[in-house]
């Protein structure tokens, strides 16, 4: 391997630190900005050294087909030395500032929805419904207009019809008492059948 690219990869690894630093106080923030569950907390941790690994050996592969020397480790802490000592607080205070604004800009789209469409819709069925009460309200009292109106010629109709209806009621009413002394007859029937069913059949 020539000095060459001794020093790319020295200074590919410098600057992988310095992303791992970067990265590693990103989501540091994120969750306890978010308010993470503490539980979480180990199992992001084993996750983001994993992927950083990955990332850092598929960055060196690139650039020196993998090979693993001092130098890529002397690269990678001076890197990460950099970060925390020049750019943490900065990055800290960034990541801060942009979950700040991405969370007024969700808080400003939910406003925009709910002034241009939750609240239309609300009046628009408060709208409806008082529409609606109001033409049942119109609708009832229209009938009890029609049913006063028509009242006189209904009491004019049944006393016309009066003196046809009282014949035929006395012509059915011996009929009429037959059939509920039989249905009376029949309903005591039934209950003496069941009280015998009941008591002598155990």
């Amino acid at each position: 391997m020539t000095l060459s690219m001794q020093w790319l990869t020295m200074a590919v690894m410098l600057l992988s630190g310095l992303g791992m630093g970067t990265v590693f106080d990103g989501y540091r923030v994120m969750s306890n900005e978010l308010k993470f569950p503490r539980w979480w907390l180990p199992v992001l941790d084993v996750i983001y050294w994993m992927a950083a690994a990955l990332v850092v050996f598929r960055v060196l592969y690139a650039s020196n087909n993998g090979e693993v020397r001092a130098y890529v480790f002397i690269g990678l802490a001076i890197g990460i030395i950099l970060y925390y000592l020049l750019l943490s607080k900065i990055v800290i205070i960034v990541v801060k500032w942009v979950i700040g604004a991405v969370r007024k800009l969700i808080a400003f789209v939910l406003k925009c929805l709910e002034i241009l469409i939750v609240k239309p819709i609300l009046l628009l069925y408060k709208l409806v419904m008082v529409i609606l009460a109001f033409g049942s309200a119109l609708t009832i009292f229209a009938l009890k207009i029609v049913v006063q109106l028509v009242r006189p010629f209904w009491k004019l109709l049944l006393w016309m019809v009066r003196p046809v209806t009282r014949p035929l009621g006395r012509w059915l009413s011996p009929y009429i008492a037959k059939w509920q002394l039989a249905e009376r007859l029949s309903k005591i029937g039934l209950l003496i059948a069941q009280l015998w069913s009941k008591w002598f059949r155990r």
